[in-house]
């Protein structure tokens, strides 16, 4: 591997059904804010969202399509997972349970990890995750 490429950042980014949706949802479900948009005002058909420095992007499938033809009709959700790395799952789980279905409980890993997942609207797999003492 050539020493000149380095890595900066991944960010998911999200082909879903409806913008103002998945929005609203990471906005307030998740507590992410809006970054930027595409266009600048409403209906979007992309929107960057960012907690804490972490970044997803939510794509409208028309407007990918346009780059990318085979997306025009998605396999929404799909294999691919979000995997959120953060500090106080607990308080982050007693505020996003009341909200929407928690699709793996809350519990701590045999590898060190406290974890609990949701779905988001159009079936992406998030679960979060805090590194813990293993007893």
């Amino acid at each position: 591997m050539s020493d000149t490429v380095r890595f900066t950042a991944v960010t998911p980014n999200l082909i879903v059904r409806d913008i103002a949706r998945s929005t609203t949802f990471y906005c307030d479900v998740l507590g992410f804010t809006i970054k930027d948009t595409v266009p600048p005002a409403a209906p979007f058909i992309f929107v960057w969202l960012e907690r804490g420095g972490v970044t997803v992007f939510l794509n409208d499938p028309a407007a990918v399509a346009k780059d990318i033809p085979a997306y025009a009709s998605p396999a929404f959700g799909g294999t691919a997972t979000l995997f959120v790395i953060v500090e106080g799952v607990d308080a982050l789980h007693a505020q996003v349970a009341p909200l929407v279905p928690v699709v793996m409980p809350l519990h701590t890993q045999p590898y060190g990890m406290r974890e609990f997942a949701v779905h988001d609207p159009d079936g992406h797999l998030i679960t979060f995750a805090e590194r813990v003492a293993v007893a």
